[in-house]
């Protein structure tokens, strides 16, 4: 029996007989070699300059292995449209994987809502991607250990100890968890961490035309994302959860969420 089926038996009795989570001894994954602790990498999303284009989600997909037919994926657009009848729509097709080349909006399930371009209050997209949480909650509830927070500020997935129980899933407020559909794992945004260790950026920012996605080490007064951080008006996601999320937003409107 692989370890990966023994664990998720031990579990399954585990739940069976009623015991907390909390009760489970967590098995330490296998550390980050040469972390820094003067190193906490942030993101920040710039929603003014965000066309929908989809050339992050491409560009995501491609260097993470994840299928372009699956309908999953580590990052994402959302479009917002707000009609003048005080009508709000979301949606975001294939994670806009393709960009936003329909007008119609996409209700799911193969339906469609057409809006008048006269009735349109106000447009916009809205990038979103793990948050890399500095209280993260998903590493709390994971009752082997598989998913951990590096001392660089970067939450990762340890595949080989990961049992696919799927409480990490449930547990993030900003839904930035899946199924890999080939990996049989969980799997999320890592901030293109493989890439971070070289000294390169991420794919998604380093796919970007518009430059509405950057990092930078929060650690670093000097670092450019840290001085509009510190010095401008910016948000995050969900803050009322307590998770302390390291995305930053530029002109984030409040009806995000």
């Amino acid at each position: 029996m692989e370890r990966r089926e023994f664990l998720k038996k031990c579990i399954l009795v585990v739940a069976g007989a009623s015991v907390p989570v909390s009760a489970l001894t967590l098995i330490d994954p296998k550390k980050v070699l040469a972390a820094n602790p003067d190193i906490q990498w942030a993101f920040l999303v710039d929603t003014n300059k965000c066309v929908g284009c989809g050339f992050c989600v491409k560009a995501c997909k491609t260097e993470n292995d994840i299928p372009f037919e699956a309908n999953v994926s580590r990052t994402w657009v959302e479009r917002y449209v707000y009609t003048k009848d005080d009508k709000r729509y979301v949606d975001s097709p294939k994670a806009a994987l393709y960009g936003y080349i329909d007008s119609r909006i996409d209700l799911g399930r193969g339906e469609f809502k057409e809006i008048d371009p006269k009735n349109v209050g106000k447009a916009f997209f809205v990038p979103k991607l793990c948050n890399q949480c500095s209280s993260p909650a998903c590493t709390q509830v994971c009752p082997v250990g598989a998913t951990y927070k590096t001392d660089d500020g970067v939450v990762l997935v340890d595949r080989s100890w990961c049992i696919g129980c799927g409480y990490c899933i449930m547990a993030c407020p900003y839904g930035a968890r899946f199924f890999h559909p080939i990996a049989k794992v969980v799997d999320k945004c890592t901030f293109c961490y493989h890439r971070l260790s070289k000294g390169l950026d991420s794919a998604c920012v380093n796919a970007c035309p518009f430059g509405a996605r950057k990092m930078g080490n929060i650690h670093d007064p000097e670092d450019p994302i840290t001085k509009i951080i510190m010095n401008e008006r910016v948000g995050v996601l969900k803050d009322e959860f307590g998770t302390k999320p390291q995305a930053f937003y530029i002109g984030l409107a409040q009806e995000v969420r």
